[in-house]
């Protein structure tokens, strides 16, 4: 770690937190605006659906699988380097994805984006832990997660009018004045830290089987390609039996020791499984079926994120009050509730009748459930191992939602250019939406039966635990 040890109300400390409340918002933009791109990027580079499930799995696969590396390189070779490294390649990747002339072009870029994404996402709360002196941490990450919810709560409208305004290309090419700041920020005020006595090896055989795993899985799912789909099982058991033999696992198994830290980690892998599919196909339902313009869908969704924001925190402390058991019950079933109302979102849907009362129902369930599913996971594990757990939490909630991704559509009977014929497509979302409530029922089931205790820590968690990524994926990979 570093030795130095800055006061948050220094000019110094300010900047820190600019540096890395620019960084998170530098892959938490991405994650909101891209999603609201992507009927103008079919219609513009004449792609169906599997090349959109491409340009959103692509990013997601390579994040997913790097994430847990990317943080143990942080600790290595420096975080604020690390941070660096990715915010440099990640703006190199926007402008491949920006200046993509196919759909194919495209999703080689987002698959390199991810990777930038990989090694940004862990250091930048690291970096605050690292840096501002103990008595004023608490405030500072205060600081970074609220204005991080600012970032998420204008990402739909940031992209809608960008889209309208510019074109999709603008969605990717804004990312570049953002990491520049990003760097002139960190090259200049972040100090350097690192962990002073690294012990083990990286797990380099660990990260190639995982990223070997979800890139067969999310192709066999998404091109409907059986043997892919063996092969990536094989190779999900060879990085099981991996874990287990290796000295320093990226995923410890000892972890799942825990009832409650595997309870929690099932509950996140059904629920995101979930919100990956709604937060996909919800936009395009939108703008394909019920017709409204991309800025219309951007501003559809922001009362899921305003909930959050003022909701979370509240059911952070209750949980920790009455234990996490019952938050993560009823928040699912409650989000449940909020999918089967969007079965009334279809052609000559109207916003105030049919599209609110969905998004409302779904963002309480959402803001009842998620400070307590994160409160839950840290307090299962140690102390000193709450960054490994905060990453193997964020590592199961990026797989889930990339799977969901890949095998969502096909399930739903969603093919090809299906959007060109809004009655279609309005079915296949429908389908959708039912397995995704199906999927939080299950969440809700597995909390219910399996998560026990009468305390949670999950009064900790930010207040917006960020919608597009898992609660803590924005978290503590120090």
């Amino acid at each position: 770690m570093t030795t130095e040890s800055i006061a948050l109300s220094s000019a110094r400390g300010r900047w820190i937190v600019a540096a890395t409340v620019l960084g998170s918002a530098l892959a938490m933009l991405d994650a909101t605006v891209v999603n609201i791109a992507l009927p103008a990027i079919g219609r513009d580079l004449g792609s169906g659906v599997t090349g959109l499930q491409w340009t959103l799995s692509g990013y997601t696969l390579t994040l997913a699988s790097l994430i847990l590396l990317g943080g143990s390189l942080g600790d290595r070779l420096g975080r604020r380097r690390v941070f660096v490294w990715g915010t440099v390649w990640f703006a190199t990747a926007s402008v491949l994805c920006g200046l993509a002339p196919d759909i194919e072009v495209l999703i080689a870029a987002r698959l390199l984006q991810g990777v930038g994404a990989a090694l940004l996402t862990p250091g930048s709360l690291a970096l605050i832990s690292a840096s501002i002196r103990t008595e004023d941490r608490g405030a500072a990450i205060g600081m970074w997660s609220g204005l991080g919810g600012v970032a998420a709560a204008i990402g739909p409208l940031l992209g809608g009018w960008l889209v309208d305004a510019v074109g999709w290309r603008a969605v990717f090419l804004i990312n570049v004045p953002l990491a520049i700041a990003v760097v002139w920020v960190a090259a200049k005020h972040v100090p350097e830290s690192r962990d002073p006595h690294p012990t083990g090896r990286l797990d380099a055989p660990g990260a190639v089987a995982v990223a070997v795993a979800l890139g067969l899985l999310t192709y066999g799912l998404i091109e409907s390609h059986v043997l892919s789909l063996a092969l990536g099982v094989l190779a999900v058991a060879a990085f099981v039996l991996i874990e287990r033999r290796t000295r320093d696992p990226l995923i410890p198994p000892s972890l799942f020791a825990s009832r409650v830290f595997l309870a929690a980690n099932l509950v996140t892998f059904a629920v995101y499984a979930a919100l990956g599919g709604v937060f996909f196909l919800l936009v395009l339902q939108l703008q394909f079926a019920v017709g409204f313009s991309p800025v219309a869908a951007g501003l559809a969704t922001i009362p899921i994120t305003v909930l959050m924001l003022v909701l979370s925190a509240r059911a952070g402390r209750l949980a920790a009050r009455i234990g996490p058991r019952i938050p993560m019950t009823v928040g699912p079933l409650l989000s449940a509730t909020g999918l089967l109302l969007m079965l009334r979102i279809g052609p000559g849907s109207a916003y105030a009748t049919d599209v609110l009362p969905a998004v409302v129902v779904f963002g309480l369930g959402l803001s009842a459930l998620v400070a307590p599913l994160t409160g839950a996971v840290l307090s299962a594990a140690p102390d000193d191992r709450a960054g490994i757990a905060s990453g193997v939490n964020n590592a199961v909630a990026r797989t889930s939602q990339l799977l969901a991704v890949a095998a969502l559509p096909a399930l739903a009977g969603i093919a090809g250019s299906d959007y060109s014929s809004p009655q279609v497509f309005s079915a296949g979302f429908h389908s959708a939406m039912l397995m995704c409530a199906g999927l939080l029922v299950i969440g809700a089931l597995i909390a219910a039966v399996l998560i026990r205790g009468n305390r949670s820590d999950a009064s900790d968690c930010p207040p917006h635990c960020d919608l597009g990524s898992p609660p803590i994926g924005r978290g503590n990979l120090d």
